[in-house]
């Protein structure tokens, strides 16, 4: 029986009567109607890579005390040892219950475990949760309540082909990596016993500027040994508390019996709109009470954000009526040292930076994320879409396709609430890790497959949220999945497209847009991933694609973001990504991290962070460079100690004044949001300072920057450090070192004589260099480039001692040197990487310092190597290091010459 009532039309006396018992005072002893008790402290954990261990006989692991969050690849993703722990992991816990607690509904909720999670109590079973994303909940019945009373959990990240994602450019983390709570409840609560939200949703409909619907509904559960007559109360209140609206339902509960409700519309006049601009969250209580007593048995509080939004194929996206185009980013949940086993209060810091760089879009990829996130978004206005982890591929097989639309369900009703969220997505470039090519028939047989868990997860998700729109995000082979039959789906298609890094340049990247726009022209498009890598350590005076460098990502991004604006039918664009992240199987120039970020894994901003914020964040602000490049160096060119070389100043105002070292430069114009200077450094501490005005206000920012000038001569030099075969520059932060391009040598000078670039042949990728991780280092860029067959290299340095150290690396080898699925780019043959048989003898001075050193033979290949010498130069010569073949072309990585006295 199910009757509802709206509280505004009943007189007040008979609402003050109704209610009176309700709004008593309490005796001190009653408890509140919905209990949380963190659980994140001192529990036990073991590893079991035998998978033999059970609930019954955990104390033959090895245990160690750990706390909540955590995961067990924290480190083992960092190492140079392929791979990572996918396997088991226990966690047990006593349990501290109070006697109070015994006639309640106890649960133990789970934010997130990776990624199959079995769950005991006391040596029994009392759960089990597949999906490593989103948050789930395991009733505990039967407690003893003598203190005696114990969890275990199983975890288990192994590969399963039954569990998305199946492959990815991140790591499958495992552990329990985000909060563990104790749920206690009344026997009579609000339930969602199959997704683990609180059971109660709220949306806004009918929303326009001058009014708004908000609609409540939700299930309960009556859990008690007696029938219930209930109220539901939702209380509607502005964002400083006060009241706008109540209303009433009522309902009868017998035993065991799961109930929906729907309340009656709460109507709001002139309703302030949620945007990012102003992020405006109303209050809606629901509480739960006895019908007679006015008992209180729950109460679920929910955030509500009023806004209506459209996308439009032409025009791009609305807000509250008005184009507004979506410029953000994508993020993975890592942290530097933490895996993703992240504390919340970090998690929230992500979305304060995005906001503070003029974001107002956040594609929460590829997985849903901790709720402090969503929280965030909805507090600080962020526009957000969410999404579950199917990428590159799928399994044919029902048990995969019934857990993709679990997980799907999972989201959305975990996530229903947030005003946030406008987008549900369930794909991402599921096309690119493609099976069955060699027979075209079962490749058929494939993609129809895929289609059909698309139409599924699409159906379902309108089905389950009309209000939102549905998303799929494709690589850049729209040939592919147009006749696939996969851009039909969805509502919005998103495209991630990296003209400029994986393949072609980065001017193609706008008439790649027109071209999508003109082949589907009534569908909504967004770019949901751009970008290219930036290793913070690597600078370049010529950038080019895949070197690596700061100033690369530059130039990339600043054509992007023009692109995207100038085109209203893009409605929205979202980098990749807002950080760097793990992936373990990636090699690079930083072995294991995507580079992509804005920010780096320990959130750093990079030079391109402030181009975004230039662009898109209205407060005026300068900024020179990064902010981190304080330790740089260059070649003598005005002097012996002066180097000229550019340095960039970032700002949204209309001109800039730069000054070093206490003279003023002159001022320039902003282009682009970049102001660009030739500066003459000396050698030593730099003071730069660049002051712009903005309505007579200063904006001022100051940078001191240590800067090593190198003289072409090496008549009065400490060290140098030279990396071969390179065109970037390298900054060694910890050793506070600068490793500089090798250069020809020059009579007076130093540098190589003959040698050419190493260079995978047929990759398609950088023009020199692998990106190979080279073991026993952490600086792997200044091994990751040579010259090959060079003769000798010589330093015209003055008399004195030095200690010359050689580094190698053998870089061809280990079988097939291939494209990786993550690299997008289709035009890269497979090619195999034979190492050439290279043996040579090395002499100092016309010292065998050396003997037929075999690298590969000898050390294997992608392995560090140094070799340090001592030589005194007693006259005039300097120091030459010669190199002599006695099979196959000598090679060398890199140098460093240091003085020693």
């Amino acid at each position: 029986m199910y009757q509802a009532t709206c509280l505004k039309k009943i007189i007040p006396f008979l609402l003050f009567f109704a209610f009176s018992s309700t709004f008593a005072q309490k005796p001190k002893d009653i408890l509140p109607a919905r209990i949380s008790v963190n659980l994140n402290q001192n529990w036990s954990f073991a590893k079991d890579p035998s998978k033999q261990v059970s609930s019954l006989n955990l104390k033959d692991l090895k245990w160690a005390v750990v706390h909540i969050p955590h995961t067990w690849n924290a480190f083992d993703v960092m190492d140079d040892v392929p791979g990572y722990y996918r396997g088991i992991g226990w966690y047990k816990k006593k349990l501290s219950l109070k006697p109070e607690w015994k006639n309640k509904k106890i649960y133990l909720y789970f934010e997130g475990a990776n990624q199959e999670t079995t769950v005991y109590l006391n040596g029994k079973k009392a759960g089990y949760h597949v999906d490593g994303y989103n948050a789930f909940r395991i009733p505990l019945e039967n407690l003893k309540f003598d203190g005696s009373d114990e969890v275990a959990v199983k975890v288990d990240n192994s590969f399963n082909e039954s569990i998305a994602p199946l492959t990815a450019d991140f790591t499958f983390f495992g552990g329990i990596y985000r909060n563990v709570s104790l749920w206690v409840l009344q026997p009579v609560h609000f339930e969602d016993n199959l997704y683990a939200s609180k059971g109660v949703y709220v949306h806004g409909d009918r929303v326009s500027k001058t009014g708004a619907e908000v609609v409540v509904n939700g299930n309960l559960i009556n859990s008690s040994k007696t029938v219930k007559k209930l109220s539901i109360v939702t209380t509607f209140s502005d964002a400083a508390g006060k009241k706008i609206e109540e209303v009433k339902s009522s309902v009868t509960a017998d035993l065991n019996q799961l109930i929906s409700f729907k309340q009656p519309v709460i109507a709001v006049k002139q309703p302030n709109l949620w945007s990012p601009e102003n992020p405006y969250l109303y209050q809606a209580s629901t509480r739960l009470l006895e019908a007679e007593t006015g008992k209180v048995l729950d109460e679920v509080k929910v955030s509500v954000g009023l806004r209506f939004f459209s996308f439009d194929a032409e025009k791009g996206f609305f807000l509250n009526g008005m184009p507004y185009k979506l410029i953000g980013a994508s993020r993975h949940q890592d942290f530097e040292g933490m895996g993703n086993a992240v504390p919340s209060a970090l998690q929230v810091k992500d979305i304060t930076l995005l906001k503070g760089v003029g974001g107002n879009f956040l594609r929460v990829a590829h997985y849903p994320q901790d709720q402090a996130v969503l929280d965030a978004c909805d507090r600080m206005g962020i526009l957000t879409s969410v999404e579950i982890p199917i990428v590159n591929e799928i399994t044919e097989t029902e048990d995969f396709y019934r857990n993709s639309r679990n997980m799907q369900l999972e989201m959305i009703k975990q996530n229903y609430n947030h005003p946030s969220v406008i987008i549900w997505a369930y794909m991402n470039e599921v096309l690119l890790k493609m099976k069955f090519n060699n027979d075209p028939e079962r490749k058929q047989k494939y993609l129809t497959n895929i289609a059909t868990l698309a139409q599924s997860l699409e159906d379902l998700t309108r089905a389950t949220d009309p209000t939102r729109y549905t998303m799929m995000a494709n690589h850049g082979d729209i040939n592919g999945y147009t006749k696939a039959g996969l851009t039909k789906i969805p509502m919005l298609i998103g495209w991630n497209l990296y003209q400029g890094w994986y393949g072609g340049k980065s001017e193609d990247f706008g008439p790649n847009l027109d071209k999508i726009h003109q082949l589907m022209p009534d569908k909504p498009i967004l770019v949901t991933e751009y970008g290219a890598d930036a290793d913070p350590r690597i600078h370049a005076a010529e950038p080019i694609r895949f070197d690596k460098s700061l100033e690369y990502a530059m130039l990339y991004h600043q054509i992007y973001i023009k692109d995207i604006l100038k085109r209203p039918f893009v409605a929205g664009a979202a980098v990749w990504n807002l950080s760097d992240f793990n992936s373990e199987t990636r090699e690079e120039t930083m072995p294991h991290v995507n580079n992509k970020g804005l920010l780096t894994l320990s959130r750093k901003p990079k030079n391109t962070f402030y181009l975004y914020k230039a662009n898109f964040q209205t407060k005026p602000f300068v900024k020179i460079g990064d902010g981190s490049w304080t330790l740089r160096g260059g070649l003598a060119n005005t002097g012996a100690n002066q180097s000229i070389q550019r340095l960039q100043v970032i700002s949204n105002t209309d001109t800039v004044e730069l000054w070093v070292n206490g003279k003023s430069l002159g001022k320039k114009n902003t282009v682009e949001r970049l102001s660009n200077w030739e500066v003459a450094f000396k050698n030593g501490k730099n003071e730069i300072r660049a002051v712009s005005f903005v309505n007579g206000v200063k904006i001022e920012d100051r940078s001191t920057i240590e800067f090593q000038v190198i003289p072409k001569a090496l008549a009065n030099f400490k060290a140098i450090n030279i990396v071969l075969g390179s065109q970037r520059q390298f900054i060694d932060e910890q050793k506070q070192e600068i490793w500089f391009p090798s250069q020809p040598y020059q009579p007076g000078s130093w540098g190589h004589n003959g040698g050419e670039a190493f260079k995978i042949k047929n990759s398609g990728r950088q023009s020199y260099g692998t990106d190979k991780n080279i073991r026993g280092t952490f600086n792997d860029p200044i091994y990751q480039t040579q010259l090959l067959g060079l003769e000798s290299y010589q330093l015209d340095v003055p008399k004195g001692k030095y200690e010359v150290t050689l580094h190698f690396a053998e870089l061809m080898g280990n079988g097939i040197q291939s494209v990786l699925p993550y690299n997008l780019d289709s035009l890269i043959a497979v090619s195999k990487d034979v190492p050439e048989q290279r043996i040579f003898d090395v002499y100092l001075n016309d010292k065998l310092v050396i003997k037929n050193i075999n690298i590969a033979a000898t050390y294997g290949i992608a392995n560090s190597v140094q070799k340090k010498f001592e030589c005194i130069v007693a006259d005039d010569r300097g120091i030459k290091i010669l190199f002599k073949s006695i099979k196959g072309k000598p090679v060398l990585n890199a140098l460093q010459v240091k003085k020693i006295n």
